[in-house]
């Protein structure tokens, strides 16, 4: 994994480097804190992975990568809102350590320099770029919507909630892919395998995330377990529960996502269900046949410089089962 090492070195410090005004200092001294906690910068590096399959020379990809990562830390800001989440990588959510309207205006800013830094490259490619990100972060939006729609909704099929979560994480993931691939030079086809590449895995690294939600650890998941119980969303895991529960276990699931109780007695009660389920097998399942998908997309693609996208992917596989 040397390479993604050395890539992920070089978007710390292309992180380091960005300059904020002191002024207002509540405006821009929430950007720097979410920006420098330590994150996995999943989306940067896929960028400059997507770059060298095709293109060794990566730094033309890297003002795009941080605004990708730019993007994707302003979402977190707003998402952290509506989840009224505690915790983010560890520490404490800016709307949490300042307040709500700090973050949302943060949060804007955040979107505002990454178009700034994406409108710095060629004129020839710069539409391209600009489409696919334009895209997906609507998309993103749209994903974010039906989440919360979710969670006023009692009867959802699995289906919606794939889609949903196709939108709010694996699109982003596809695209960043697709826009180091645009960079780079590569061709349409390449493109278009890179993007499936992206939303497959992109799908499974979100069923992964629902998995350490419930049965992760504090240290490595970096954020309050049993959120999503908490907040009453409805997950894969959830919905998988449903489906397999007799009426009795279905009432008692539905009845803790119908009341607003932020206690670890409902945490711990809802994670008995689903291991008396065995959901984290089925979770564990079904991310494996994304991940298969993902790369046979991978396989598809002409190029010897794919072993960090495949070290990369495989890394998201560990410790699951």
């Amino acid at each position: 994994m040397k390479e993604g090492e050395n890539f992920r070195k070089i978007i710390e410090e292309e992180i380091e480097k960005l300059t904020y005004p002191k002024s207002p200092e509540l405006l821009y001294s929430p950007i720097k804190y979410i920006m420098g906690l330590e994150g996995k910068r999943m989306r940067p590096l896929l960028v400059l992975m997507a770059h060298q399959l095709f293109n060794s020379n990566v730094e033309k990809s890297l003002p795009s990568a941080i605004a990708i990562e730019l993007f994707h830390n302003f979402t977190l800001l707003h998402d952290d809102i509506m989840d009224n989440a505690p915790i983010r990588r560890g520490h404490p959510t800016v709307h949490k350590k300042w307040n709500d309207n700090v973050a949302i205006l943060s949060g804007d800013v955040m979107m505002i320099k990454a178009y700034q830094l994406l409108s710095m490259l060629d004129a020839d490619i710069l539409k391209d770029v600009l489409d696919v990100f334009n895209k997906a972060a609507v998309e993103v939006c749209e994903g974010q919507q039906q989440d919360m729609d979710f969670e006023n909704q009692e009867t959802i099929n699995l289906i919606d909630y794939m889609r949903m979560i196709e939108c709010k994480t694996a699109v982003l993931l596809a695209a960043s892919l697709k826009i180091g691939a645009i960079i780079a030079g590569a061709n349409e086809k390449e493109q278009a395998h890179l993007y499936e590449f992206g939303i497959n895995l992109g799908m499974a690294f979100q069923l992964k995330d629902d998995l350490l939600d419930v049965f992760g650890s504090p240290k490595v998941f970096g954020k309050q377990l049993g959120g999503d119980i908490l907040a009453n969303k409805k997950t894969f895991l959830y919905l998988k529960a449903l489906q397999l529960a007799d009426d009795s276990i279905t009432a008692r699931l539905k009845w803790y996502y119908r009341n607003n109780d932020k206690s670890k007695t409902k945490v711990n009660e809802v994670k008995a269900i689903f291991k008396n389920l065995n959901i984290k097998k089925h979770t564990v399942s079904i991310m494996k046949s994304y991940h298969v998908k993902a790369m046979k997309h991978l396989d598809s693609i002409d190029s010897d410089n794919k072993e960090s996208l495949i070290l990369f992917s495989n890394k998201l596989m560990e410790r699951i089962s």
